[in-house]
């Protein structure tokens, strides 16, 4: 234990030094961000069958180092692997694939981390893989910003020596709507990513396995997390940080309606229509005009956009009498059943996961993380649940309440990478705990 916790607090350190040199990086940023979007993100006529066969690769200069160490900025690919749709039809999902060039500093052999992004938005140019050359995408037509918010992350694991891909979920780049917070198709992405760093390390199945995630990025390996034994039963998983979870995409879009990033909701309501035909039709009984062209509006905007543009977005604006798109999607016979089927806590993982929920959070609700804690610990899992008590600041505002959590949590005292630490070293660890 003692080891594991130097060396995250090493890390740490690392993640810190990245975040300084982007602040100082910004005027390259700029630079780079006004290109248009790269070709590569465009897939063959013909993408092989198999899940998480790679499609195609290109070398990629990155900020996942400190600028003191040695070979900065970082070489490393932009990767395009085959995931599966919700159907099990193929799909080609890109990220970023980043393969270390110091030794592993854990327990065992090298082994393959997966992240999961927070939000990012809804646009193929809010795609993390985008801003990771830099650390900020600046886009002119139409004027946004979108930050490479896995920046600490990729860099704590791969200053402790780990592989590393990033991936940029199901249509974003890539062509397609982002299915923002669909169980099926984020557990499919990270999982079709393990394989796929797995085949780019040149490494097999059995490479010890670690996944970490945030927000969007927890609900996204908690569903991998329970997907994996039947979806992904040869991956060596050895444990999963599933932080703030997204897991009941009801209780989420209730909680941000009005807050500083409300139009987060359009992203949710544009993914389940995407997927959800049947939906269109009760959807269309209660939105205006007007609310139809905020949620296309919204299906091309990045988180920053949300703050810039729309603040406080309040869905209320969006129906034809008033009442929030929330509460009518509460009362709708067509939604329930779509939004139990998204709900994360079904299945049971087959190895540990760490889930830390801030209770003050007020962006994906404490209430919805601890439930999932519980649905699994109901079926036999191994999970282990804290609590973040950081005292409510400014309400409504996201940033403190919702990302303070998040770095204390991952980086902090007893954290997110000594917990997986711990597993890498296969220190037994069962039943449930809830702190």
């Amino acid at each position: 234990m003692r080891q594991s916790r130097s060396l995250a607090r090493r890390a740490a350190l690392t993640a810190v030094a990245c975040l300084a040199a982007v602040a100082g990086h910004g005027a390259g940023a700029q630079q780079v961000a006004a290109e248009p979007m790269n070709a590569f993100y465009t897939p063959p006529a013909a993408i092989p069958e198999t899940p998480g066969a790679i499609v195609k690769t290109q070398p990629m200069t990155i900020l996942a180092t400190p600028p003191t160490a040695a070979g900065w900025p970082t070489q490393a690919q932009h990767v395009m692997y085959t995931s599966r749709l919700q159907d099990g039809s193929p799909v080609a999902v890109s990220g970023t694939y980043i393969e270390p060039k110091n030794p592993w500093q854990g327990a065992g052999p090298r082994p393959t981390v997966v992240i999961g992004p927070g939000t990012s938005g809804q646009a193929d140019r809010c795609a993390m893989s985008v801003a990771f050359s830099t650390g900020i995408s600046v886009t002119a037509d139409p004027l946004g910003l979108s930050a490479n918010q896995e920046l600490p992350s990729s860099a704590v694991w791969t200053a402790l020596g780990a592989r590393v891909l990033i991936t940029d979920y199901i249509g974003l780049g890539t062509p397609g709507i982002h299915t923002y917070a669909n169980r099926f198709e984020s557990g499919h992405a990270i999982l079709d990513g393990a394989r796929a760093a797995n085949a780019l390390g040149g490494v097999g199945p059995e490479t010890p396995l670690v996944l970490w995630g945030y927000s969007q990025g927890g609900g996204a390996t908690a569903a991998a997390a329970e997907m994996q034994p039947e979806y992904a039963p040869e991956l060596n998983l050895k444990g999963t940080w599933a932080g703030g979870p997204v897991a009941d995409l009801s209780e989420i879009l209730e909680r941000i309606d009005g807050a500083l990033i409300g139009g987060a909701i359009g992203f949710g309501v544009n993914a389940m229509l995407a997927r959800y035909p049947e939906l269109h039709q009760a959807v269309d009984r209660v939105i205006s005009p007007s609310g139809r062209a905020m949620l296309a509006t919204l299906s091309e905007s990045c988180v920053a956009d949300l703050i810039t543009y729309h603040p406080f977005l309040k869905t209320n604006s969006l129906t034809i009498d008033g009442r929030s798109l929330t509460e009518h999607l509460a009362e709708m016979p067509e939604a329930a059943p779509v939004l139990a089927e998204l709900r994360i806590g079904s299945m049971k993982p087959a190895t540990p996961v760490l889930i830390t929920s801030g209770r003050n959070d007020d962006t994906v609700p404490y209430g919805q993380a601890r439930r999932l804690a519980e649905d699994w610990c109901g079926q036999g899992a191994t999970v282990t649940f804290r609590t973040n008590e950081l005292p409510p600041i400014l309400p409504g505002t996201t940033i403190p309440n919702h990302f303070g959590p998040e770095l204390i949590d991952g980086f902090g005292p007893d954290n997110a990478v000594t917990y997986l630490l711990d597993r890498l070293a296969d220190k037994p660890v069962s039943g449930c705990s809830f702190d």
